[in-house]
């Protein structure tokens, strides 16, 4: 009797074995997040809401693995997705128009906005204690690359303030974006146009003063936003709107916290920045009411930013909303 009591028991502790082992293997499985590769054109804390997305583990709450490749410029943004080193590209909505009138058949589709607003500064080598635009007229600004939406939009600023940017100022547009920074340290430009934390290092250096606000003098505009190509977001619904529901959620934590817990929140992000600098940089940009409170844009904001791509002389003819934004 005691041998059969013997067998049940160790039938048992077999059985209770078996089915743990296969609970957790049910439930690994459960956990297995689906891979995405995005590629940003900047990191910068204009972008605090994405990052705000990383950090409290949305996109993992969706079922996402994003990896964030940084690819500085929106060029090489969209290169990295036509290529397919990239899933999702994260830049100026003004690249999906370039691509779209390049003739690319598998053509990049806008699918989210994460900013609404220029997000540079104009940092002056002189102090100012009024500053006006006017103050720019015979300057060299360092103003970005050449197409870009920083320098169009800093374009667009000056001609609706009766400033010519082909005749009034000098515009240097032969810098790389991603020495913008160094080039004015070393002594190049009167003005530079900056994201932050670049703006607030310079200042703290006591190499610059931020006198404007370019995203205030520029409207509104889908400015950063997120696309694919058509292919992906076909073969890939799913992936676009858990994506695009882990960004609503940065979107409406911003919203709903103060600047210091944001900053917070996004500090490991910046390691080279203080929580006190952090916490001004996110106040500064939400003054410029820079983040939309949803991932949605409207058609005015669209044919906005197409406007000012003409004013620039990079666009000849507008494209249809439809054309370039995907509808979920």
């Amino acid at each position: 009797m005691k041998k059969v009591w013997t067998f049940i028991l160790g039938l048992f502790i077999i059985l209770v074995l078996v089915s743990l082992v296969f609970f957790d293997f049910n439930k690994n499985d459960d956990k297995k997040l689906e891979k995405v590769v995005l590629a940003e054109v900047a990191h910068t804390v204009f972008y605090a809401p994405q990052y705000v997305a990383f950090e409290k583990g949305f996109f993992e709450e969706e079922g996402l693995d994003v990896e964030l490749i940084l690819t500085p410029g929106a060029d090489k943004v969209t290169a990295a997705v036509l290529s397919g080193d990239a899933d999702i590209g994260f830049s100026g909505s003004e690249a999906t128009i370039y691509v779209y009138n390049g003739g690319e058949k598998d053509y990049l589709k806008t699918f989210a906005q994460l900013t609404q607003k220029d997000g540079t500064f104009l940092v002056s080598r002189e102090k100012y204690d009024h500053f006006k635009l006017d103050d720019l007229k015979g300057k060299t600004v360092i103003g970005g690359r050449a197409g870009g939406m920083p320098e169009m939009t800093f374009e667009w600023a000056l001609r609706e303030n009766g400033i010519d940017p082909k005749k009034d100022v000098n515009i240097d547009t032969s810098v790389a974006f991603a020495a913008m920074s160094s080039a004015f340290i070393g002594g190049q430009g009167d003005f530079v146009t900056l994201f932050e934390p670049n703006a607030l290092q310079i200042e703290k250096q006591g190499l610059g003063y931020v006198v404007a606000s370019i995203g205030e003098l520029g409207g509104v505009v889908p400015y950063t936003s997120y696309s694919a190509r058509i292919s992906y977001l076909e073969e890939n619904k799913e992936i676009i709107e858990k994506f695009t529901r882990a960004i609503q959620k940065g979107l409406d934590y911003v919203y709903n916290h103060s600047d210091k817990e944001v900053a917070k929140t996004i500090l490991k992000q910046f390691p080279d920045t203080s929580l006190n600098d952090l916490e001004g940089v996110v106040k500064r940009y939400r003054e410029a009411d820079t983040w939309p409170k949803t991932t949605s844009f409207s058609e005015e904001s669209f044919y906005h930013l197409q406007k000012i791509m003409e004013a620039s002389g990079e666009l000849k003819e507008q494209v249809d909303y439809s054309k370039l934004i995907y509808e979920k």
